[in-house]
């Protein structure tokens, strides 16, 4: 499985405040940045999977809500995820 636990855990630690930081809007869009990269290389494969497809569009939908969350509450740290991820915006 390409979403294991260590994986989480390092994606947490280094976007989060602590490996267990599973809550803040940092680590959560990074998160869903990984599993975006992750899963546009399987539609890319695999083109007829529309399942993966509609996964991926709802998860792109979740990131860009938590976004704009993250915009209105404080626009320093959307700015330093947003570079941090490599982000277009």
């Amino acid at each position: 499985m390409y979403l294991t636990t260590e994986v989480k855990k390092d994606i947490f630690a280094k976007y989060g405040k602590s490996a267990t930081d599973t809550g803040s809007a940092e680590s959560q869009v990074a998160l869903f940045t990984f599993r975006i990269k992750h899963l546009t290389e399987h539609v890319k494969a695999n083109h007829k999977d529309l399942g993966t497809k509609k996964a991926l569009v709802a998860l792109v939908g979740k990131r860009k809500k938590m976004l704009e969350y993250l915009k209105e509450q404080d626009i320093e740290r959307y700015r330093a995820i947003i570079k941090e991820l490599g982000l277009r915006k």
